[in-house]
C-alpha cells in the first residue's frame, strides 16, 4: 500500500544516564562523539558523517533507560499525515514544539503497540559536517547512527504494524520451532537500503537492547576495541568482536558507565532491490547470532534498558511473553 508520508532512516536515540560528566568522558573521549551543546540535563551528540545537531542524547535520569528512537521523514506534512495515522490506530501520541528536544523542529511521539517510544521529526538544525576533519579526529571514527534493537512480547502485532502501517520492509527474521510449530521471534526491518533501521526481538519488554552505529570496517572497530581498552573502559566491552549471521555485520558490543548498550557495526548488505526475498534463519541454528559459533555472554542475553512512557517518562511495567498475553486477555 503507497503511503501519504514517507519515512527516510533512524535518525537518533535518547538514553538517559546517571552522570553526565561520566558519560561524557566515555562517550567523548572512549568513542569519539562529538558534543554539539549540552546543558545542565543533556549533552547533544553527533558521529562524524552527521550535519545536523544531534543523533544521539544522554539526558540525566536515576538509571539507564530509553526516552525514544526517531525516524525522520521527508517533508513536514509527512507529521500530519502520520499523526491522522495514528489517531485511526489509537496510538497514544503527543507532539512536540519546535525546540522541545534542542535542535529539533516540531516532532510527533507516539508509544508503539509494544511499548516503544517513537518520534517522527523533519526538520533539526545544521551542524558542522566533521568526515574530513581528519586533524581533528580521534582514535574511534563513529560515522552515523544505524539502527535500533528492541525486545518486545507481540511480535506478530508488531511486526504486522510496522509493515503494513508504516512501510517498514524486512531484511531478516528468525524463527522459533519447526513445521506447524513454527513461530517469527525477530525480524530485520529496514527504511534506508541497508539490513535494518529496527529489529524486533520476542522477548521480556518491552526493553531497549542497543543502538547501532556505523563504521567503516573491521579495523576501525579492532582500534576502537583498543582505544576503550587503553583508556581503562575494557570491562565495558562486553561482547568480543566477531560476525553476525543475521545481517552479515562485523560487530563489537560496549555498555556506557551506566550500562547503556552500544553496538559499533560495519559490513551489512543492501537491500532495495524490487524482488528481494528476506533472508530466514532459525534460532536453533548456531550460526545465526555469530556467524563463527561463539555464544555472547549472559549480559548480552538476559539485560538490557527498561522505555519510558511519553506522556509521565514512567518506566513501562516489564511483563514476560506468557504475562504479556494473560494481561491482553484481562
Amino acid at each position: 500500500m503507497r503511503k501519504n508520508f514517507d519515512i527516510i532512516r533512524l535518525h537518533h536515540a535518547e538514553v538517559t544516564v546517571t552522570d553526565l560528566d561520566k558519560a561524557r568522558h566515555f562517550y567523548c573521549e572512549g568513542l569519539g562523539f562529538i558534543e554539539t551543546e549540552s546543558d545542565e540535563n543533556s549533552i547533544y551528540l553527533r558521529a562524524l558523517e552527521d550535519a545536523n545537531h544531534h543523533s544521539l542524547v544522554l539526558t540525566k535520569g536515576d538509571r539507564a533507560s530509553l526516552k525514544h528512537i526517531a525516524y525522520r521523514v521527508s517533508a513536514d506534512s509527512d507529521l500530519d499525515e502520520l499523526d491522522k495515522l495514528f489517531t485511526e490506530l489509537g496510538v497514544k501520541k503527543r507532539w512536540l514544539e519546535p525546540g522541545e528536544e534542542r535542535g529539533q523542529g516540531r516532532a510527533l511521539r507516539i508509544q508503539d503497540p509494544g511499548g516503544i517510544p517513537v518520534e517522527f521529526f523533519y526538520e533539526m538544525e545544521k551542524a558542522e559536517r566533521m568526515l574530513q576533519k581528519y586533524h581533528l579526529q580521534g582514535n574511534v571514527k563513529i560515522k552515523r547512527i544505524d539502527h535500533a534493537n528492541c525486545l518486545i512480547t507481540n511480535i506478530d502485532e508488531l511486526y504486522d504494524w510496522y509493515a503494513d502501517n508504516l512501510g517498514f520492509m524486512t531484511s531478516e527474521y528468525t524463527v522459533k520451532g519447526e513445521g506447524a510449530d513454527e513461530r517469527v521471534w525477530a525480524a530485520w526491518m529496514h527504511r534506508k537500503p541497508s539490513v535494518h533501521d529496527l529489529a524486533l526481538i520476542s522477548e521480556k519488554g518491552p526493553r531497549y537492547h542497543h543502538t547501532g552505529f556505523w563504521m567503516d570496517d573491521a579495523k576501525s572497530i579492532l582500534d576502537a576495541c583498543d582505544h576503550l581498552a587503553s583508556l581503562g573502559y575494557y570491562a565495558n566491552i562486553e561482547r568480543s568482536p566477531g560476525r553476525h549471521g543475521t545481517s552479515n555485520a562485523f560487530f563489537v558490543y560496549v555498555r556506557d558507565p551506566d550500562g547503556n548498550r552500544l553496538e559499533l557495526y560495519t559490513g551489512d548488505y543492501f537491500t532495495n532491490d524490487p524482488d528481494w526475498e528476506p533472508i530466514k534463519w532459525n534460532l536453533a541454528d548456531p550460526q545465526r547470532a555469530t556467524f563463527w559459533g561463539a555464544m555472547p555472554p549472559k549480559s548480552w542475553v538476559e539485560e538490557a534498558a527498561p522505555v519510558q512512557d511519553i506522556i509521565t517518562g514512567e518506566y513501562l511495567p516489564i511483563y514476560t511473553i506468557d504475562e504479556a498475553k494473560e494481561k491482553a486477555k484481562s
